[in-house]
């Protein structure tokens, strides 16, 4: 379990959440590219301060920590690689304490128009494997937040623009992982 630090390059942000799902692109970008999913608890920096002060202070989360995000992100465990991404947020479930989730996934997307060229009635299988063959595919690191109360962002960031000048950022990006993330509140 370690926790998130802002980079001195992570950009200001409107929300806490939008602050910390840029933390966490720019903690994925600092460990490079093609690594596995990456899960995060969310905390409300103020409580975890007050109530687990001894942890706090090993998450290097000074007292007049001045400008950063209310929420903390804590890397989880190891997503296990070979099972399904939407089979093992099935299994998760988090203590009150947990304000949010994250979760960090590399995949392949395609232009939108591309979209009209896929093939019908291809499985997962021979559709992912359609899209690693397209010449316009583009490799991704997507980068999804949730709060329990319903709160979402996105972050996303493309291979070839790995700057973090160049993440996109929207609530509404990638609905359906957002929608199995706020799951595993349920």
């Amino acid at each position: 379990m370690s926790n998130v630090s802002p980079s001195p390059g992570t950009p200001m942000a409107a929300s806490p959440l939008t602050r910390a799902c840029l933390e966490i692109d720019e903690y994925a970008a600092g460990l490079g590219w093609d690594k596995p999913a990456r899960l995060f608890a969310l905390v409300d920096t103020a409580r975890l301060k007050k109530q687990e002060p001894r942890l706090a202070s090993q998450l290097g989360l000074d007292q007049d920590d001045a400008g950063k995000s209310s929420l903390t992100p804590i890397e989880q465990d190891t997503v296990p690689s070979g099972t399904p991404l939407d089979k093992f947020l099935g299994t998760i479930a988090w203590p009150d304490a947990v304000v949010g989730c994250a979760l960090t996934v590399e995949r392949l997307m395609l232009p939108p128009s591309a979209e009209a060229s896929v093939p019908e009635g291809l499985s997962d299988k021979q559709l992912a494997k359609w899209v690693a063959g397209h010449p316009e595919r583009q490799e991704v690191r997507i980068t999804v937040a949730v709060l329990r109360d319903g709160s979402r962002e996105s972050a996303v960031r493309l291979r070839e623009k790995d700057s973090s000048t160049e993440v996109l950022t929207g609530g509404g990006l990638v609905p359906g992982l957002a929608e199995a993330l706020a799951a595993t509140f349920a």
